[in-house]
């Protein structure tokens, strides 16, 4: 594997790991210091993830392109702004880091062990729409700025994330590394395993939609293959 694939796969699986980290152990937190008030806990659980995930793409962008979303990859090869043959590497190290990330939570809190089935039902017509739209939305945002803007896209991806943890009945996965992941924590963050494979279908479609219209409101400038 040359020095340079390998590069970009550690930093897919440390930024998600991180992302994760961020995600899950800020749920914990979030729910030990609210006492009760869940609105309290998901807007600690937003800001936390919002902030992480400005500097993690900040981090990591000039290195792997800081996707951490295995639907962010697939569209992107859709796209053609990215590679088919990458593809495999980079959504085995998000896998790989969002299950890290997690574990990594469960220790920082002290939680009974280091993956544990989540319980949190995450069921529902309005839960799967919610994660085509928030996916969708991700997506535009990712094609448009990453094309026309790209030295905003970390904090236009963040800013929509913060909103749509808000705005949306799912409270906005939009990530199918992320959604497996949760499903192995049963806290503040977590879904049902029962739920995920739901999740992870909404994401997908979402995220095809999002690219198929932006490949044609925002055409991005072709690869060039590498011999």
């Amino acid at each position: 594997m040359p020095s340079s694939t390998a590069k970009k796969l550690v930093a897919e699986g440390l930024g998600t790991a991180l992302l994760l980290a961020a995600v899950v152990g800020s749920g914990i937190m979030g729910e030990k210091l609210a006492a009760g008030n869940v609105a309290v806990a998901l807007l600690a659980n937003t800001l936390a993830t919002g902030a992480a995930l400005v500097a993690l793409i900040l981090t990591f962008g000039p290195i792997s392109g800081a996707h951490f979303n295995p639907a962010v990859t697939i569209a992107s090869a859709i796209t053609k702004d990215f590679a088919w043959r990458d593809v495999p590497g980079y959504i085995g190290a998000q896998i790989a880091g969002a299950f890290a990330g997690v574990a990594a939570a469960h220790v920082m809190f002290e939680q009974r062990a280091l993956f544990f089935a989540s319980l949190h039902a995450r069921s529902g017509n309005a839960q799967l729409f919610s994660e085509l739209v928030a996916t969708f939305g991700l997506f535009a945002v990712i094609a448009s700025c990453s094309r026309r803007r790209p030295q905003a896209t970390p904090f236009a991806v963040a800013a929509f994330i913060t909103a749509a943890y808000w705005f949306t009945a799912s409270t906005s996965f939009a990530n199918p590394a992320v959604t497996l992941a949760r499903s192995a924590s049963d806290t503040f963050a977590g879904i049902r395993p029962a739920d995920a494979p739901g999740f992870i279908v909404a994401q997908l479609v979402g995220a095809t939609l999002a690219s198929l219209v932006f490949r044609w409101l925002v055409p991005p400038k072709p690869v060039a293959e590498s011999g």
